[in-house]
């Protein structure tokens, strides 16, 4: 019997646990199972593995405190080898650091327990976008660009899209920061001096303009785009494939998925979340698993 995949909760007051009743109520879905829950006692669905107890009337910080406690569950079983991959609901990241897990997301929180150098890509069937800086003040971007950050995202993502996406020559474009890549130095030098001869030196393409890559790589000119900074990255993938996307953390041990979309606090209870993405990220989770299990027989 194959090792089954683990699917978090997520934040027990959003739309995670009925985006997952949905997807798993799914025949496709199901079949690409068998799947193992982690999370709460009493968010509405049978969990594998409880990681405390989730009432309505409990706080914000003990929501986030559940969803924390989940990750890193799920994270352990997949160290431990007994489970395949991990697929997780979406989480709070207010709630999150109220519970006592001081991470912006899921990404940096996988890094650390894992102790792996990690990438976050959002990925669809139309376009594929790695952040080479994730959750953190527009203000702060231009000093987290660096050679380094750029080197790393473009390590990993030439690995992953190798190992998980089965791309063995890799096209990999890297956004500018500035407007029309800064226009020969007029609107900023940072796409000059410091991002293409880092492109030159990582053998991946640009810097080129936001405007026109992520337009490129839909039409079949890259297989990735490492975007600077997160929304640059995030408004392209999901005005591309809003609700069909995935997160993908490229470099874990492990497959992790995840939703394009956060916890929808405003709809959560009512029956009407869309669980398209979580079944997209089931699926895809599920691929990556296969396709691993098959290069390492080979």
């Amino acid at each position: 019997m194959p090792r089954p995949i683990a699917i978090t909760l997520g934040d027990p007051r959003g739309i995670g646990p009925e985006i997952i009743a949905k997807a798993l109520a799914d025949e496709a879905t199901a079949a690409l199972g068998p799947f193992v829950l982690v999370g709460p006692v009493g968010a509405g669905l049978s969990v594998d593995h409880p990681v405390g107890t989730w009432s309505p009337a409990a706080s914000a910080a003990h929501a986030g405190r559940l969803a924390g406690a989940a990750i890193q569950r799920a994270t352990q079983l997949a160290l431990a080898g007994e489970v395949s991959g991990v697929v997780t609901a979406p989480i709070d990241k207010a709630a999150l650091l109220a519970g006592g897990y001081d991470y912006p997301g899921h990404t940096e929180m996988l890094a650390e327990l894992t102790g792996a150098r990690v990438a976050m890509m959002l990925a669809s069937d139309r376009l594929r976008v790695v952040l080479a800086t994730t959750h953190i003040a527009l203000r702060d971007v231009p000093r987290a660009v660096t050679r380094e950050a750029i080197l790393q995202a473009a390590d990993v993502t030439r690995t992953g899209l190798s190992q998980w996406f089965g791309i063995d020559e890799p096209r990999i474009a890297l956004c500018a920061l500035n407007p029309h890549a800064g226009d020969g130095g007029r609107f900023g030098s940072e796409d000059d001096v410091l991002l293409a001869p880092v492109a030159l030196e990582a053998r991946i393409s640009g810097p080129f303009p936001a405007d026109t890559v992520f337009v490129r790589a839909m039409r079949g000119a890259f297989d990735a785009v490492i975007a600077p900074y997160h929304d640059v990255g995030m408004t392209a993938i999901k005005v591309a494939s809003f609700g069909h996307a995935v997160n993908v953390t490229l470099g874990l041990p492990f497959p992790r998925t995840s939703p394009d979309h956060g916890t929808a606090l405003d709809i959560a209870g009512r029956g009407i979340a869309d669980p398209g993405s979580m079944m997209a990220a089931i699926r895809l989770c599920a691929e990556i698993v296969e396709r691993t299990a098959l290069r390492e027989r080979s």
